[in-house]
């Protein structure tokens, strides 16, 4: 039923457009996930080394985060104007939370153990945290990275009501005109985006942390060895 509501022609005939939409929602993601997580690393960071810092950061960003999108994005027009700027303060905005959230829940279920050991070795605070608490914390932080980042893509197709919306410009349109095809090619396309960016970032992770190759078999033992592969 749904290949029969397509018009397969009308998708050949507009490749143009579909590929400069589907890259003008992968640079409004990729942008938006990259400045949310140049702001909340060091939030984050700051926060799991003074902790009366992380209740106020997330109730800050998580005021952000329960406005409505399309309610943020009416309160900053009067002030950015319809622009892509608009835009992207708005989903930066929604990634703050996830990705600070995440940057100090990995930090803190680091091991003592792997912290003592890195001080045994004589390194200093600022090497542990960069040389053993950060490499041990990255499962979990680039896990907040993968949900903000799927969550932008979804928020993306929002911006399409003021003339920014990626693969949501599809789907706007297609509602205001009752057209299946490009209502379904815009949900369809967009999914698909989100996978992709999820397990690029799966596979980047993967390459970037090659000894949790083995963390389930070596335990303890794999955490020591990663304090001396730091070293």
């Amino acid at each position: 039923m749904i290949a029969e509501a397509i018009q397969w022609s009308w998708i050949g005939d507009h490749t143009d457009v579909i590929y400069q939409r589907l890259l003008e929602h992968l640079e409004l993601t990729v942008l938006a996930v990259g400045i949310g997580f140049l702001i909340s690393f060091p939030l984050g960071i700051y926060a799991y080394r003074h902790h009366w810092f992380l209740a106020p950061v997330t109730y800050a960003t998580g005021i952000l985060y329960t406005i409505p999108s399309l309610a943020l994005i009416v309160l900053l027009i009067p002030f950015t104007h319809l622009t892509v700027l608009t835009c992207e303060i708005a989903l930066v905005g929604y990634t703050l939370l996830i990705l600070i959230r995440n940057i100090v829940a990995g930090l803190n279920g680091v091991p003592e153990d792997a912290r003592e050991a890195a001080r045994g070795m004589g390194f200093s605070d600022r090497q542990v945290l960069w040389r053993v608490e950060i490499p041990l914390a990255m499962p979990v932080i680039v896990a907040g990275v993968r949900v903000a980042t799927v969550t932008t893509v979804g928020l993306v197709t929002v911006t399409s009501w003021i003339g920014f919306g990626g693969l949501g410009y599809f789907i706007y349109t297609g509602l205001q005109q009752f057209f299946t095809t490009e209502t379904l090619l815009g949900s369809v396309l967009s999914a698909a985006l989100a996978i992709i960016l999820d397990g690029l970032i799966l596979v980047a992770e993967r390459r970037v942390t090659p000894w949790r190759r083995g963390s389930h078999a070596g335990g303890q033992r794999g955490e020591s060895l990663q304090v001396e592969a730091a070293a």
